[in-house]
């Protein structure tokens, strides 16, 4: 409350101070407060008209938000005088005069003079040395004055209404960050429930994972489901948005592709089909790249890649490691995806590596990023290891590499090592 408006109140303007507050702070919704506040402004001034303009936070530009007439009056939100608005923003202290159209202190600016006003109050609402913004009321010629109470009592409850608006901002704020962090939890949560529970259990594969969300929520996933007794599919897909959006997103896509393969569909067919299929209904512009693999126990593998990073393939007759092929575009991105399938005949101790770009592209502080080079030599040095081992060695060393930088990008890895 501004101090010395206060102290100079009469006993009655007091009570009615007491009573108004009590109206303005009856509510934390920001629109009612708002409201509220204007209600009361003139109820206790008398005014024709009043406007309540509240500051913006960054450029400190002034947004008309409340408008009230007499008798339901329709009002021009920008009718007020700009001339005294502006004083009192630049002074911070609420201002009276009651002979408008001749004060020679703001000049009879257009507003004043077209409108006939001849009595104006205004009033800073100050919170912590910050503007909130300003209430203007004013009345026409023959409709009486404003006394210096009426300008004190403004100034006091003008200190109130600062205190209430905030207090009613800050509420919404809080609340519009509960309910984007119960957003944030729910897509989290929709992922975690999306993500295979156990690996496929197919002799002769080790199988192994793992999914870290550089945020909240991820646009990464994996699959791996079986397909039969002898048989399981593989998926890795990077979703080209973040939030809740990529989540469902991230959700139609899988339940496609799996309901797909569940139903005998090639690699390609399953991709392609489920491509047409998210073009039919999609309007949200994301996309998502797909790799995509079936595995028979005899080792035998068919692969297509739908735009994504290609994986890694180790074998173990040559000691080397080679990229899986590019190819094709991501889904829901075009019709008439350009696929291409290709047969990869396994033996005892091949690796195949799966990942996403959070892992090639993870950065140590001289933002080097970590890239495929670097991940073929760990693939190739550890390729003895178990797949459980290794994956652990891959986190590991990207830890090291980072060296406490934080990622930036989600990252998951799946391995799949053919034992034979």
């Amino acid at each position: 409350m501004d101090n010395q408006a206060a102290q100079n109140l009469s006993p009655e303007h007091l009570l009615t101070l007491y009573k108004i507050t009590g109206t303005m702070n009856s509510s934390l919704q920001f629109d009612e407060a708002l409201n509220n506040v204007m209600d009361a402004v003139m109820e206790v001034t008398n005014a024709q008209r009043g406007f309540l303009m509240i500051a913006d936070d960054e450029t400190g530009e002034l947004r008309t938000l409340v408008v009230k007439g007499v008798d339901n009056e329709t009002l021009d939100q920008e009718g007020y005088s700009t001339t005294i608005v502006r004083e009192v923003v630049n002074t911070r202290q609420p201002l009276l005069t009651n002979n408008a159209q001749f004060d020679t202190r703001y000049q009879a600016g257009q507003s004043i003079i077209m409108r006939g006003l001849r009595a104006i109050l205004s009033a800073p609402m100050i919170r912590q040395g910050r503007l909130i913004g300003v209430i203007y009321v004013d009345t026409a010629m023959r409709a009486g004055n404003f006394s210096q109470a009426d300008r004190d009592l403004l100034s006091a409850v003008a200190g109130q209404a600062g205190i209430a608006l905030e207090n009613a901002r800050l509420y919404t704020v809080a609340v519009e960050k509960g309910r984007i962090e119960k957003e944030l939890q729910l897509a989290a949560d929709i992922q975690h429930s999306l993500l295979p529970q156990a690996m496929p259990s197919v002799e002769g594969y080790e199988i192994v994972s793992t999914w870290e969300a550089a945020r909240e929520t991820a646009g990464d996933f994996y699959d791996a489901f079986q397909l039969g007794d002898e048989r399981f599919g593989a998926v890795i897909a990077d979703v080209s948005d973040k939030g809740l959006g990529a989540a469902m997103f991230m959700a139609v896509a899988r339940t496609m592709i799996r309901s797909h393969a569940h139903m005998g569909m090639t690699p390609t067919d399953t991709i392609a089909k489920t491509n047409d299929l998210i073009l039919e209904d999609a309007e949200s512009g994301m996309f998502v790249t797909v790799y995509h693999s079936h595995f028979d126990a005899g080792g035998t593998s068919y692969h297509v890649n739908a735009g994504h990073n290609p994986p890694m393939i180790y074998s173990s007759e040559t000691g080397e490691v080679e990229m899986l092929p590019r190819g094709g575009r991501a889904i829901g991105w075009f019709p008439d995806n350009p696929l291409n399938e290709i047969q990869i005949q396994l033996n005892a101790g091949d690796i195949i590596v799966y990942y996403t770009d959070g892992l090639t592209e993870a950065e140590n502080p001289r933002q080097e990023p970590y890239g495929e080079e670097r991940l073929a030599g760990v693939i190739k040095q550890n390729a003895t290891q178990s797949a459980e081992e290794l994956l652990a060695t891959i986190i590991a060393d990207v830890d090291e590499f980072a060296d406490g930088e934080p990622p930036f990008d989600d990252m998951t890895i799946m391995v799949v090592r053919y034992t034979g």
